[in-house]
């Protein structure tokens, strides 16, 4: 039965036009929550700053109120430099032209070794206390008895040379797990490894990473403070050990065909 409001309309049309709008109000509100961060981009040729949107695409700053006393956030960024990234450059002068390291490609903030300008605290748990901390300092953590307890392994690069001796492990409290090997490097650098990179053999008493050499243990990002890393230093370690998968040695730059 068609059911009509007028001799022109009946519900069916109401229903398809309500539909519409709904999805069109939809796609406005997503644009303008998506364009939060990371606006205005630049032109990719020119360099010059693109709009914000105008207020259609733009929505309203938001304030997020930080746990433990941390002030507040917004969303745009409000007040802060745009990140800079010195060593890398464009490989070609063309839209889409990948973005390339100039100098030490782990440390440039490119591609697989790019990182985010996190806060320079630690993270922290639902406590409010550092939730990253060496295993000496978490009360009551221990390695299970039918692991191996890395301690006093040797480290060995992707290259099969040693780059140090694991002095500590660094435990993640509130998700039961390593998160980072310490090491001791050959050169007398104390130097954070994650441990998702790393590979432990018992027999051999080694821990092996596939990430980089042993060589570049010596530039890997150190942390300031003792017993507590920060997650803007993380942030660090985790695009260094990350970035070595394309950029420790030159034929894993190299395309595979």
């Amino acid at each position: 039965m068609n059911l009509q409001v007028t001799q022109g309309i009946d519900i069916a049309l109401i229903v398809l036009d309500a539909f519409f709008i709904f999805f069109l109000g939809l796609v406005i509100y997503l644009r303008r929550e998506d364009r939060r961060e990371g606006y205005p981009l630049e032109h990719e040729l020119t360099g010059r700053l693109e709009g914000e949107g105008g207020l259609i695409l733009t929505a309203p700053t938001k304030f997020f109120k930080l746990p433990f006393g941390h002030g507040t956030v917004s969303a745009p960024t409000k007040g802060r430099e745009p990140l800079q990234v010195p060593g890398a450059r464009k490989s070609d002068w063309f839209a889409g032209a990948p973005i390339e390291p100039t100098g030490n490609p782990l440390v440039d903030g490119v591609g697989p070794a790019a990182f985010a300008e996190r806060a320079k605290r630690p993270d922290l748990d639902w406590e409010g206390h550092p939730r990253i901390v060496p295993i000496s300092a978490a009360h009551g953590f221990t390695i299970a008895r039918q692991d191996a307890d890395p301690r006093g392994y040797t480290v060995v690069g992707c290259d099969g040379r040693k780059a140090g001796t694991v002095s500590d492990v660094w435990v993640d409290k509130a998700d039961r797990l390593i998160r980072y090997v310490q090491v001791d490097t050959t050169g007398g650098r104390q130097v954070l490894m994650p441990m998702f990179v790393a590979s432990v053999s018992r027999a051999g008493q080694s821990v092996t990473t596939t990430a980089i050499t042993a060589a570049q243990f010596a530039d890997a990002p150190a942390i300031e403070g003792t017993g507590v890393i920060t997650m803007y230093e993380e942030e660090r370690v985790q695009a260094y050990f990350g970035g070595g998968y394309l950029y420790a040695t030159p034929d894993r730059s190299e395309p595979l065909i």
